[in-house]
Parts: C-alpha cells; sequence; structure tokens
C-alpha cells in the first residue's frame, strides 16, 4: 500500500500522532501540509489536523477542500474531551469538507491535545463572553496538557491498522 500522511501541526500534538500512526505502513510519506505532494498515485491519504474553532485548522482544511476522488483518513487533536459532543462536532465538519468530490472516509481519529499557550491567553483575554475559564476547562486544558502521550499514539496506530482492514475487507 502507498501512503501519504500530511499534516498541520501547530504545538507538535498532530505531527506526532500523524508520524505514530505512519508507523503502521512500511515506507509511508509523511509530510507536514506546506510541503506536501499531490495526492496521485497514493492508495490512502490520511489528514491530520489541530482543531480550531470547531474545524480542522485553516491549513488542513484548504487541502483536505483540493482532494478529489481519494480514501481518506483523518487525524485530529484538541483541547476539549475527544468523546464529547464537541469532539463529535468536530468529526463531522472535518469530513464534511471531503463531500461532493468522490472522496472515501475510513474514518476519523481524535485525541486531546496541549492547547497553544497563546489560544489560552487569548481565550481569557475574551473572559465570560464566549469562553469563560471555569474550573472544569481548567481541569479539562491541564489534562489535555499531558497530551498526546504513548496510548494516544497506540491508540492512532490501532485506527489506522483499522482502516487498512476496512480498505482489504
Amino acid at each position: 500500500m502507498k501512503a501519504l500522511i500530511v499534516y498541520s501541526s501547530r504545538t507538535g500534538n498532530t505531527e506526532k500522532i500523524c508520524r505514530a500512526a505512519a508507523e503502521v505502513i512500511p515506507g509511508c510519506d509523511v509530510f507536514p501540509v506546506g510541503d506536501a505532494p499531490a495526492p496521485d498515485g497514493y492508495d490512502l491519504v490520511g489528514v491530520g489536523y489541530w482543531v480550531d474553532k470547531g474545524m480542522p485548522d485553516k491549513d488542513a482544511a484548504a487541502y483536505l477542500e483540493r482532494l478529489s476522488g481519494v480514501r481518506v483518513a483523518l487525524f485530529g487533536t484538541l483541547g476539549a474531551w475527544p468523546d464529547s459532543d464537541h469532539a463529535r462536532e468536530c468529526i463531522v465538519k472535518g469530513e464534511a469538507l471531503l463531500e461532493g468530490r468522490n472522496n472515501t472516509v475510513f474514518g476519523t481519529f481524535l485525541c486531546q491535545g496541549k492547547v497553544d499557550p497563546r489560544i489560552v491567553e487569548m481565550m481569557q483575554k475574551m473572559g465570560d463572553k464566549v469562553h469563560p475559564m471555569t474550573e472544569e476547562r481548567k481541569a479539562r486544558l491541564a489534562e489535555a496538557a499531558k497530551h498526546p502521550d504513548e496510548n494516544d499514539c497506540e491508540n492512532a496506530r490501532a485506527f489506522l491498522r483499522g482502516v487498512l482492514e476496512r480498505i482489504a475487507g
């Protein structure tokens, strides 16, 4: 299988997850989105993104919107709980960027990742209007700062193994 994994990473979280997943496919090509080759000739294209305002970040989103006729696996990192309603909405929005161009999405993997301190600072400046810094939010950000960890990396590998099984199946 010839595979390509492209990622956009602000803090290194998404790159870490994508590189871990790439270990599953010998010879998998891995590139930051700005250096990514055309997806032509690849059997699978993985696209990694960090969640920004409930969507894949703008660089990854632009890449996703250019894909056509591709088998895709999505990898995302976010500060929210990966099993939250917000995370599920992020998955739907990421997959929607691939619709209408004959792409096949074989799944989405999300895990927590540390939030860029500049984003936390920006949220704090917004005060209680948009993202109040509640005790729950502080606890979630503290937990997110511990991720992605080796368990998250292994889960990304397992996710990609499952994608490969679905493709072969």
